[in-house]
């Protein structure tokens, strides 16, 4: 007879941009089909990445999982449609990836009698909603060593780190010698360049960077900045470099490993708020890149081992020094610490790793469920 497979619902409010989408996609794509039969939720269908999630052939849900609780006195009615809705389709379990403190939907799934979990995935915290979201669910997923102080002693028994993962098939060390994109760029092979894929909003710290860049005042130094580059944040640095040549806004692309390629240095100057766990420079260090990082939540983990290479936060000096640390390096240094980037990715935040760890973790969660209901 064969074995009943696990039946888990991915729940996330949309996927109008690859961020968190792209991390439900690489788990629903990567589990392993013979156990697990997963479905996926969220609020509409528009966003640029959801055509590729539409891709993998899975059951997509187009229903709101998380509701208003206000008005308070309608609440509990319009509850009911979520719990309805959880028990029609008979989840064995639910992976919330909701960025908010929301509760609405754990109390839905605790009500309807399946096991709830989520991954906290920024360092946002403080309202009792969290409390609340917390106390409701079956696991919680952290993905950076801060997050543990936001639990008490008795929450931290449900804590299980799981840092996020990415693909070192894909991301791989490639040589700066794409003369194409450097001939469009107008960059010599002899430029030391430098790259932030980032999406521009302020908590990144990009203006540091910038200005970190102009004091250095070396002609040869090319800073690339990769990313979505609308808003007013993005205008106000676009304005503030406009006459500095050697500054360029490339706007969001599909493939970033061709800028890893041409990079000397890859540089994330996130604010002292901190990330969960920042993707991006896991991609540049998977390429072979030297990456330099914030001394912050999230961007410390990664850098644990290199701590030459972290900075303070918000420190233009700061993040001068490190980079004429990089540009002082010998050509043989700068390839031995990339190869020694890679190979921390490698050990520590493979999407294979990433994959094994929610697999022991989900046949774990169900079969301790399964013994209740036989009890």
């Amino acid at each position: 007879m064969a074995q009943k497979k696990i039946k888990i619902l991915f729940t996330i409010p949309n996927f109008d941009t690859a961020g968190s989408g792209k991390v439900v996609y690489d788990l629903v794509n990567n589990l392993d089909k013979r156990f697990f039969e997963p479905e996926i939720c969220c609020y509409h269908d528009g966003g640029a990445f959801f055509k590729e999630v539409e891709a993998l052939h899975v059951k997509i849900h187009l229903f709101p999982f998380a509701i208003n609780y206000r008005p308070f006195l309608t609440f509990p009615f319009r509850l009911i449609n979520t719990i309805r809705f959880f028990r029609k389709h008979n989840f064995d379990l639910i992976h919330s990836w909701h960025w908010s403190s929301d509760f609405s939907e754990p109390l839905a799934a605790k009500l309807a009698g399946i096991p709830w979990i989520y991954t906290k995935k920024s360092m946002g915290w403080g309202n009792k909603a969290w409390r609340w979201r917390t106390a409701l669910s079956s696991k919680i997923i952290t993905i950076n060593l801060d997050m543990k102080s936001f639990y008490s002693v008795k929450a931290l028994e449900k804590v299980e780190e799981i840092p996020l993962g990415v693909d070192t098939n894909y991301y791989t060390p490639r040589t700066k010698e794409d003369i194409t994109l450097l001939k469009d760029l107008d960059i010599k092979t002899s430029d030391f360049v430098i790259v932030s894929v980032v999406n521009l909003i302020p908590v990144k710290g990009i203006e540091v960077l910038i200005k970190a860049v102009v004091a250095l005042d070396k002609p040869n130094i090319k800073l690339l900045i990769v990313g979505h580059d609308k808003g007013d944040y993005a205008c106000s640095l676009k304005k503030m470099t406009e006459r500095i040549s050697s500054i360029q806004f490339l706007g969001k692309k599909a493939d970033v490993r061709p800028y890893h390629a041409i990079a000397d240095v890859f540089v994330i100057p996130t604010l002292e708020l901190g990330e969960g766990l920042p993707v991006a420079p896991l991609e540049a260090m998977a390429s072979g890149k030297i990456v330099i990082g914030s001394n912050v939540s999230g961007v410390k983990d990664i850098l644990n081992p290199f701590q030459n290479c972290l900075f303070e936060p918000n420190n233009v000096e700061s993040l001068k020094d490190s980079i004429l640390s990089i540009l002082n390096m010998s050509t043989e240094e700068c390839i031995q610490l990339g190869k020694a980037m890679r190979t921390r990715v490698e050990t520590n935040y493979s999407i294979e790793r990433f994959i094994k760890s929610h697999t022991d973790l989900y046949k774990g969660i169900c079969s301790k469920n399964q013994d209740k209901h036989v009890e």
